[in-house]
Parts: structure tokens; C-alpha cells; sequence
């Protein structure tokens, strides 16, 4: 028997996403090519082998292989959250940075549009897009100030970008309510949690998208997601962990804060790559390590960066030390946060507790007063729902706001965040979180650190200075 190697699509035009999945388990016990093992199967036969092996016995490894593109169309801001709560997927949504937004846009939550809130709720959001177009509008001189214009650029062309630093800034405004599509890459496992996790959210618009992506996503996967459940602690767990947080006061500190760091970091990854290396066991490698000077360290560190270019990623070992943060950011910069699923991230619920941010540009242009109007009519609707349902009240609330995070991550994952994060071209609220994380890391990995930005002389407090006018504006007492 000759044994050549293949290397070959199963095109999911003529296998449904389910068959590719089984094809794949069954060469754990057949010896024959995937596209004979395919060509034995269809529908039925799949159907019975995942109901078996996958549902039956768990083997939910298996479910991996079948991969869905779901299109997610004109759902909340604030309902992305929870869809893009997932690690294992990859997503694209509608941008705040380079789209005008519709005025009518927005979501009436399901517990808002049969309720006394009503009436108040859409009227206000209304005005609150109202003022975002005032504000769009006015910040179009200022944009184009901003904006110099290039050799031979048409008119056209400067124009539309001196428009978008106008649609930076403007972004602000836009409540969790906005409106906004995302594109969903995901295996079936992954689908099936993201789904119980859907239907387990305290907004009932997140449980009927999870409804509905379960009926969606049935109809090619017919038995990998058709068992997906509320999950069942979390009510419980929600309730009791609650009522113990709100025994703890609110205190207003530091927004950039390290909570813990591994204190030999350094020293572990250094000791790591001489294992991958070596044959020796990690103890000795770590001893080596110690027993090394700065320079020697150094140089070893130098020479693990010396031919690392623009798009490579780090050596793996870069894993081995970690740090986490508890971090004070804009809701804008929280979204764009929320995107390095390689962190362990818990966020808290979305409030008023610590104050909105007002961009420089927004100063400069004259247009505070009609800001900080709009900002404090929110906060206080924010107050009357909040009294009521304070998930819910959660969606007038405009980008502007500030929310909490506490964040777990190891070196490597830092690396990535901070220098795409912290470019020219990143959003002057995601670069000042990503300078400040530098900042933070930076006494305690001195040799890894320089890495990153080696030549930035930019820092978390001049971003601060040249963006905002303030990052945590007090509400208005009402």
C-alpha cells in the first residue's frame, strides 16, 4: 500500500459543518482517508454518531471541528459584550471609529418597551443622538485643523479624513443602546457555552439572541448545539455574591492600578527558553539563570529580540510571568479591551460611579457645555432605571462613561496589547491604557519591558494631557 502524503480541503459547500466534524472523530478508529470516511456518511449517519460519542459519552472535543459564520445584525452595544464573551472565536463588528451613526439606531430593551420608562427612555436616547450629530457636526473644523493635507490629496479624500478624527471623538456620545452588527467565527463547543451563557444573562435581550442563535445554528449542526440550557448556578451565585459586594464601599482610586505581579518573571522565562533548549531540568535552568549577572541577562534577553520583526510574535515562554491589574477605563476603550480574549477579564456592571471623560477636542471646540448637558441628562435617567433594574439602566449610558475591569495577563499577551494598542493610529483611550499597563510593568520587568516600546518617549499622563480635559468628570448632582 502506497502512503503519500495529502494534504486536502473538506469543502463545506458539499459537507455540512456537522459531517466534517464526525469525518475528523472517526479517524481515531478507522484507518481509512478523511474523504473516504466522508463519503460513507451523510446527515443520518452523523446525526447518530454525535448523539453517541459527543453528546452521550462527552467526547465535546470533537465538536471543535465544526466550525459556523453567523452574521449578528442590529443588536446592542451592550448585548455584544456578552456574544463576544467567548475566548475560543473571532469576531468583527461595526466600528464607532470610522461609521456615522444612524439616529434611529438604537435598541428598546424588551423590559424597557412595555414598561412606564418607555416613553422617557426613547425620547431621551433620541436627544442623546440628537447631540450626537450636534456634535459631529461642530467637531468638523476642528477635524479639519487637525488634518494636513497631503501632496496632490483631493479634496475629497482630506476631507473624509479630517472627517473621521471628527467621528473619533464624537463616538462619546453613542450610548450601549447603539445598534451595531457583528460577524462570529466559532467551533461548535464554543458555541454551544456562548449560547448557554446567552441564555443565562439577566437582559432579556441577550437570552432571545441566544434563543435565536441556538435555532439558527441547529439548523447545520443539528445536534451539537440543540442541547444548550440556561446555566443553572449562575442565578444563585449572582444573587449571594451580590448582596455580599454591596457591603463593600465604593472608593474612588488610582484607575491604573497593579494589584499582583510575579516578582521573578524575568527569571522564569529566561529560565524557560534555556529549557526548550537544554536538557537539563527547569530547577537548574533556573539556577543558571539566577546565578547570572545583569549584563548576562541582558545580553540573553537582547538576543531573544535581536531579529524579531514588526509582525512576529515572542517566544512562548513569555507566558511564564504574569501580572494583574485593576484598570479604570472610558466604555470606548472597554470594547476595544475586551477584544484580547488571551486575558482573563472580569468586568464589573456598567454604572455612573466613576464620572465620564470629556476629550480636549470637545473643549476646544466649544461644545463642553452641550457635552456635559447630555452627559449628566443620562446619568440622571440612568438613576431613575437604575432604582428599578440597574442592567437595563445600563444601556443609556454613552461611551463616555467610565467602567471597571480587573484584568489577569501574562507577558506575552502584554506584548501584543500594548503595541498594538498603543500606535499612533489606536484610539487616544485604549493608548493611554496601554501606556499606563507599560508604566506599571516596567520596575518590575525592566529587561522585558524595553522591549516592547524601546523608543516611545510617550507616557499614559501626556496622552491624558493632549486628548482629554478630564478623564473622570463628576456627574451633576440633580
Amino acid at each position: 500500500m502506497e502512503h503519500k502524503r495529502r494534504i486536502y480541503r473538506l469543502s463545506a459547500r458539499s459537507l455540512g459543518a456537522e459531517t466534517i466534524a464526525v469525518t475528523f472523530a472517526k479517524t481515531s478508529r478507522s484507518p481509512e482517508a478523511f474523504d473516504k470516511i466522508a463519503a460513507e456518511l451523510d446527515d443520518e449517519k452523523s446525526t447518530e454518531f454525535s448523539e453517541k460519542w459527543i453528546v452521550g459519552y462527552g467526547h465535546s472535543s470533537v465538536a471543535e471541528h465544526a466550525v459556523l459564520h453567523l452574521a449578528i445584525e442590529n443588536v446592542s452595544r451592550l448585548a455584544i459584550e456578552t456574544i463576544e464573551g467567548n475566548r475560543l472565536a473571532s469576531y468583527t463588528e461595526k466600528s464607532t471609529r470610522y461609521q456615522q451613526w444612524d439616529p434611529t439606531a438604537f435598541v428598546i430593551p424588551p423590559e424597557i418597551q412595555y414598561s412606564p420608562f418607555a416613553k422617557s427612555y426613547q425620547e431621551s436616547i433620541s436627544r442623546l443622538f440628537e447631540t450626537y450629530a450636534e456634535i459631529l457636526e461642530g467637531l468638523m473644523p476642528w477635524g479639519q485643523a487637525q488634518t494636513e493635507r497631503k501632496e496632490n490629496e483631493s479634496e475629497r479624500a482630506w476631507l473624509n479624513r479630517s472627517r473621521l478624527k471628527a467621528v473619533d471623538v464624537a463616538r462619546f456620545v453613542l450610548p450601549a443602546a447603539s445598534m451595531a452588527n457583528v460577524g462570529l467565527t466559532i467551533n461548535a463547543r464554543a458555541l454551544e457555552y456562548a449560547i448557554r451563557k446567552m441564555l443565562s444573562s439577566e437582559l432579556m435581550e441577550v437570552r432571545l439572541i441566544g434563543e435565536e442563535m441556538k435555532r439558527v445554528a441547529t439548523q447545520e449542526l443539528p445536534t451539537l448545539v440543540k442541547y444548550a440550557d440556561p446555566i443553572g448556578y449562575l442565578p444563585e451565585v449572582s444573587r449571594y455574591s451580590h448582596e455580599l459586594a454591596e457591603e463593600i464601599p465604593f472608593s474612588q482610586e488610582q484607575p491604573f492600578q497593579l494589584v499582583s505581579i510575579d516578582p521573578d518573571g524575568e527569571n522564569k522565562i529566561l529560565a524557560a527558553v534555556l529549557y526548550r533548549y537544554g536538557s537539563g531540568s527547569y530547577q537548574s535552568c533556573l539556577a543558571k539563570v539566577k546565578a547570572m549577572g545583569l549584563p548576562a541577562r541582558q545580553e540573553l534577553v537582547d538576543k531573544l529580540f535581536e531579529n524579531v520583526g514588526k509582525f512576529d510574535i515572542p517566544l512562548r515562554e513569555l507566558e511564564y510571568a504574569t501580572a494583574t491589574f485593576d484598570l479604570v477605563m472610558d466604555q470606548g476603550a472597554y470594547f476595544e479591551f475586551k477584544r484580547h480574549r488571551m486575558m482573563t477579564q472580569t468586568v464589573q456592571v456598567f454604572n455612573i460611579q466613576h464620572g465620564y471623560a470629556i476629550p480636549l477636542a470637545i473643549t476646544e471646540a466649544g461644545l463642553e457645555p452641550v457635552y456635559r448637558a447630555s452627559m449628566d441628562e443620562m446619568a440622571a435617567l440612568y438613576g431613575q432605571f437604575a432604582e428599578w433594574n440597574p442592567q437595563v439602566a445600563a444601556y443609556v449610558l454613552p461611551n463616555a462613561f467610565n467602567r471597571r475591569v480587573l484584568c489577569e495577563s501574562n507577558l506575552r499577551s502584554l506584548f501584543h496589547f500594548i503595541k498594538l494598542r498603543s500606535a499612533s493610529n489606536a484610539h487616544f483611550s485604549i493608548r493611554r491604557v496601554a501606556f499606563s499597563l507599560l508604566e506599571l510593568l516596567r520596575p518590575h520587568y525592566p529587561l522585558f519591558s524595553q522591549k516592547i516600546l524601546c523608543s516611545s518617549e510617550l507616557s499614559s499622563q501626556m496622552i491624558e494631557s493632549d486628548f482629554f480635559s478630564t478623564v473622570a468628570q463628576e456627574v451633576a448632582s440633580k
